[in-house]
C-alpha cells in the first residue's frame, strides 16, 4: 500500500514503515502528524486518485529528528571585472517515519 501526498507544497509517495525526509515542519521530536492532503492511495488491487485530494484519507507520520541537508555552494562571477562572491546554503529538514495510511470512507 502506498499514497502520493502532499507535504509542505511537495508531493511524496509514502509507504508505512519508510522513512522521507520533507522540508522543515513545525513540532518537536517525536511529535505525530497528519496530513489529509492525499492525492492517491493505492491498496492491493484499488488505485484511489483524488479531485485534487482523496476524501477521507489521511497519512499519519512521526517526526524523527530536524537536520541539516548537504551544503550547496553557490559562486557567482562575473568574467574581466573582477567579481567573485561565493555563498553557501544548507536546508532544514526534518526526518519522517509514516506510521500508517488510512483510507476512511
Amino acid at each position: 500500500m502506498y499514497a502520493i501526498v502532499d507535504i509542505a507544497g511537495q508531493q511524496f509517495k509514502v509507504e508505512k514503515d519508510k522513512e522521507v525526509f520533507v522540508h522543515r515542519l513545525e513540532g518537536s521530536e517525536g511529535d505525530s502528524v497528519d496530513f489529509e492532503k492525499v492525492m492517491l492511495v493505492e491498496d492491493g488491487e484499488n488505485i484511489n486518485v483524488g479531485k485534487p485530494f482523496v476524501e477521507g484519507a489521511k497519512v499519519s507520520a512521526t517526526i524523527l529528528s530536524h537536520e541539516k541537508g548537504d551544503k550547496v555552494i553557490v559562486f557567482k562571477k562575473k568574467r574581466r571585472k573582477g567579481y567573485q562572491k561565493e555563498n553557501g546554503h544548507r536546508q532544514q529538514l526534518s526526518k519522517l517515519k509514516i506510521e500508517g495510511i488510512s483510507i476512511g470512507v
